[in-house]
């Protein structure tokens, strides 16, 4: 089964206050080359613009934390969605 298969058996109520977001857009520019944000994320909430800034679709978060841990410059905000929002797994 592709991942995009099992991610659609994730419901999400999203919030208009995003949960993340990258803190410096130019550090992520300047100084982090490999952008591990782009690949370590399960969900794909990164991606690279034609600008080479980084896009966060928090909406799509399955809540893991992958980014924040893997981000070598620590330049990704990340908190828990506020209560009621967030990603629903319907098997666990």
């Amino acid at each position: 089964m592709a991942i995009e298969d099992k991610l659609f058996l994730d419901r999400f109520n999203v919030d208009e206050v995003p949960h993340l977001e990258i803190i410096n857009t130019d550090l992520c520019l300047k100084d982090c080359r490999d952008q591990p944000c782009l690949y370590l994320c399960p969900a794909r909430v990164y991606t690279r613009e034609e600008d080479g800034r980084i896009n966060v679709a928090y909406e799509g978060c399955l809540e893991c934390g992958s980014c924040r841990i893997g981000c070598p410059e620590m330049n990704i905000e990340w908190n828990f969605p506020r209560g009621g929002y967030g990603v629903r797994h319907k098997f666990g």
